[in-house]
């Protein structure tokens, strides 16, 4: 009985002090930035979110149908090589002069391959996620080489010049983009059969297969969401950055802690796409803060290292509530 009355309590606690503490984040940048809340730095805050956020809405996926185990779970650590590659992809063609479709479509399609090898490592060799993915990222970060000879390519076409632009209200079409990607995968993770088979197999991963479920081939299919979303946030960098990044491997780090995050803003402490939405928002105003504030990226690792580790013990903390 203690056992089912803690744990409502401890999730009741974890999520109060989570929203508590993005509150205060945010009042604090706003009293020592002023002009953190000024419409033109929030618009700046999706865009820097559309990155980011894109990235993780794939890596929520791979954790929703793989579990949560911090070893044999779901993960994915190559979805920041994959945006790196496929943005030099994107580049690399456009510099070539090819057609926005044509890059696009190609380096969704990238990410697609990138997704499908992670899946297939997974699933047919039985690799834990974990080496499977790390693997795919050194592969991936070595193509970016080769394509990109380690500098940045410059950039320009007019899907770029179209997204890299606002509305008339000021918002940036960044920001519709991270938003539209977050509905669409929203409708399909939480109201179609496939997303409900995707949490059955991630948390109930024994029954599911007792019933019939195909395990493996959701599985695979997370993953190639997952790369589908670093060929669109590839996309995204070479409109914020006017051409590929040499830096992308930064972005796994924040990335990592906006997925195990978003679990804490959601209602079963479970992932879920809005949940990734809010704690992208919140990851995203916590990098813009601290730029505004000239304070040191290496103070922003530092965080978002803090925040991982907090996570996964309150995840540990509260599944032994369980036993």
């Amino acid at each position: 009985m203690s056992s089912s009355i803690s744990k409502p309590l401890a999730l009741h606690l974890v999520q109060g002090g989570a929203y508590i503490v993005f509150t205060l984040v945010l009042f604090g940048f706003s009293v020592f930035a002023p002009h953190f809340l000024s419409l033109t730095n929030i618009a700046n805050i999706f865009a820097q979110t559309s990155i980011l956020g894109i990235l993780a809405f794939g890596l929520t996926v791979v954790v929703i149908a793989g579990g949560g185990n911090v070893i044999h779970g779901g993960i994915d650590l190559s979805v920041a090589a994959t945006l790196g590659f496929t943005s030099a992809i994107y580049s690399t063609l456009i510099n070539h002069g090819s057609g926005d479709a044509i890059a696009v479509v190609s380096a969704v399609g990238a990410g697609a391959l990138a997704g499908s090898l992670n899946g297939l490592t997974i699933v047919l060799f039985r690799l834990p996620p974990l080496l499977a993915t790390l693997a795919v990222m050194n592969l991936l970060a070595g193509l970016e080489l080769v394509l990109t000879q380690n500098t940045v390519l410059p950039a320009s076409s007019p899907l770029i010049d179209l997204l890299s632009g606002s509305d008339r209200f000021g918002i940036p079409l960044l920001g519709y983009l991270l938003l539209l990607s977050a509905a669409v995968l929203l409708l399909l993770i939480q109201y179609t059969p496939f997303g409900l088979r995707l949490y059955a197999i991630g948390e109930h991963r024994e029954a599911a297969r007792a019933i019939g479920l195909p395990s493996s081939r959701y599985v695979f299919l997370s993953y190639v969401i997952s790369g589908v979303c670093g060929g669109l946030s590839g996309i995204c960098a070479s409109v914020f950055f006017s051409g590929s990044s040499t830096g992308s491997q930064e972005f796994l780090l924040p990335v990592i802690a906006i997925a195990l995050l978003g679990v804490v803003f959601s209602r079963r402490f479970v992932p879920t796409i809005g949940g990734t939405l809010l704690s992208g928002l919140f990851i995203g105003s916590l990098i813009n803060g601290f730029q505004l504030l000239n304070i040191s990226n290496f103070w922003v690792n530092g965080v978002q290292g803090a925040l991982i580790l907090a996570i996964v013990a309150a995840s540990t903390f509260l599944r032994s509530r369980e036993v």
